[in-house]
């Protein structure tokens, strides 16, 4: 063993989009702090990052319907779709400041445009699928969502799932044409080009086997390269802990307080994909429809458009299963190495609970081929099994812990930021929405971890994410335009759209400087400050 040990400002453990989006933060932070990078595998991006994992949506809360639910009295909860949305804007306001920057390049490589649908069949849900309608196209975020029910309609809009329909079982659909495909895989590997420009050592090929405390009261880690097999020891006064379902073991390794009475429920998927050109040029939208009774939010079946190396795909699932491993890549000791002595109560606890989960997972596990084709059926009435393959989807963990609310062994669905009391360490845990919230997410690590760093480095966090600590759903004209100019950053609009945008303003300003004239004002200085002002906000759009 090589016990050479080497100390550095900032350990990130795993290469996905977590790690990268802190980085990139942190570089334009805190430039001079020396940056470290961990990652098990040969490159950026092949965890839960991956083009191929995941459904690759930019989770907007445009179509999921498990963000929005039925309240008691009938009436739709849309807070958490709000929240949600809020959330995707930052990472396009930061995503966009890069591109702007020259930092990363061609947007059109990681991000494209997709209207974003929901489906439901049958009377009850149609009629909560309306009320879900009315409740958020009132919102500012969720301006251009149009409902119909109209079958005629729906064939203009999704042409492929309608073909072939015999039901007579009441349909109906929303759609916001302001979505997007999101590769995933293409945005961390191109975050880490540009934080290898950066002077950041990135480290393929190395585990890190083990985490803890140096009598300093920095973090002490012993970093195994896999190749050699030698290992060495690195120190750093922060470490991030962004090795998707590998987190929880990491995080139990340091022994912090906030590591206890945490488990972790593993979540396989598999998706069906479709390669052919004719049968994928017949459909253009995420369609996401209900999850089945039993089933976890990330098993919300859904037929979708991908974009994955220029070339246009379906993909639809998933179909959830079981492993007990932590990764795609990873042991099936992993499930069982996580139960310890402070968890185990926790975790039998959960396992009594979702016992329906476990069975509709079970049932998940033993679907055939057939089957699957079958539910896809529901979707595509003309689906053929043999124009459909299997991708394998990446793991997914599942928070394991005791909550007031639902009490000792409560499963969470979403993602969740543990840190030490001293914001020396922190890991991110659990899955969706996940990699389309990454800025949001990191953000609150920066607020947890560097405390004493924040007055100084908000000038700078504004400037890159324009309406960080504001609502955008409580301003809706800046809202309007940080997206108008995110979208065309981001290539998601052409730039005949802000142009139009702009004359509307220069519009005005002619209307002003007409009336002052006929009131023999003189408005000369007035004029050039309007038409200065209008220059001003197109500069700013675009």
């Amino acid at each position: 063993m090589n016990n050479i040990q080497k100390t550095t400002d900032v350990i990130l453990i795993g290469a996905g989009v977590m790690s990268a989006t802190l980085g990139s933060l942190l570089k334009e932070l805190a430039p001079t702090w020396n940056i470290k990078v961990f990652e098990r595998l040969g490159s950026a991006g092949e965890e839960s990052s991956n083009e191929w994992n995941n459904a690759g949506t930019g989770h907007s809360a445009l179509c999921e319907l498990n963000y929005t639910s039925e309240k008691p009295d009938g009436s739709v909860d849309i807070s958490k779709a709000i929240k949600i949305n809020e959330q995707f804007q930052l990472s396009r306001q930061f995503w966009s400041y890069l591109v702007n920057s020259n930092l990363i390049h061609r947007p059109q490589d990681f991000i494209m445009p997709i209207p974003h649908m929901s489906l439901v069949q049958g009377e009850k849900d149609v009629a909560f699928l309306k009320k879900r309608f009315e409740a958020l196209s009132n919102n500012p975020l969720f301006q251009g969502m149009e409902f119909s029910d109209d079958p005629e309609k729906l064939k203009e809009w999704i042409p492929l799932i309608m073909e072939g329909r015999t039901s007579d079982e009441p349909i109906a659909a929303t759609k916001i044409d302001s979505g997007t495909d999101v590769n995933f895989g293409a945005l961390t590997r191109m975050l880490f080009d540009h934080l290898k420009s950066k002077n950041v050592e990135v480290n393929y090929r190395h585990s890190v086997d083990d985490i803890k405390r140096a009598s300093d009261g920095s973090w002490e880690v012993k970093v195994r390269n896999i190749d050699s097999g030698s290992s060495e020891f690195h120190h750093a006064k922060f470490i991030f802990i962004g090795g998707g379902g590998g987190s929880l073991t990491l995080l139990q390794k340091t022994g912090i307080p906030e590591s206890k009475h945490i488990g972790g429920f593993p979540v396989s998927g598999l998706f069906m994909v479709c390669n052919k050109p004719e049968i994928a040029e017949q459909h253009h939208a995420k369609v996401y429809g209900k999850a089945k009774v039993g089933a976890p939010p990330m098993s919300v079946p859904h037929l979708d458009t991908r974009y994955i190396d220029n070339k246009k795909s379906l993909l639809f699932g998933p179909f959830a299963g079981f492993s007990p491993k932590f990764l795609k890549t990873g042991s099936n000791f992993d499930l069982f190495g996580s139960i310890k002595l402070n968890n185990v109560l926790t975790m039998l606890a959960a396992g009594v609970k979702e016992m329906a989960l476990t069975k509709y997972l079970i049932q998940q596990v033993l679907l055939s081929n057939e089957k699957r084709v079958e539910e896809l059926r529901e979707f595509i009435p003309t689906a053929k099994s043999e124009d459909w393959d299997i991708v394998v989807a990446g793991q997914r963990v599942q928070v394991i812990k005791d909550t007031e609310e639902g009490g000792k062994g409560t499963l969470q669905f979403g993602t969740e930021v543990v840190s030490a009391a001293d914001g020396s360490i922190a890991a991110l845990l659990g899955a969706s929405p996940g990699a389309s919230t990454a800025v949001h997410v990191m953000l609150e690590v920066l607020g947890k971890c560097f405390p004493q760093h924040m007055r100084e480095w908000e000038p700078k966090i504004k400037e890159m994410i324009p309406s960080y600590g504001v609502s955008l759903v409580e301003n809706p004209e800046l809202f309007q335009e940080i997206h108008t100019s995110t979208a065309y950053t981001l290539g998601l609009v052409e730039k005949e759209s802000v142009e139009d945008n702009s004359s509307d303003v220069n519009a005005d300003v002619s209307v002003e400087t007409d009336v002052a004239a006929e009131t023999n004002v003189d408005v000369e200085t007035d004029v050039e400050a309007s038409v200065d002002a209008a220059a001003d906000v197109f500069d700013e759009k675009v």
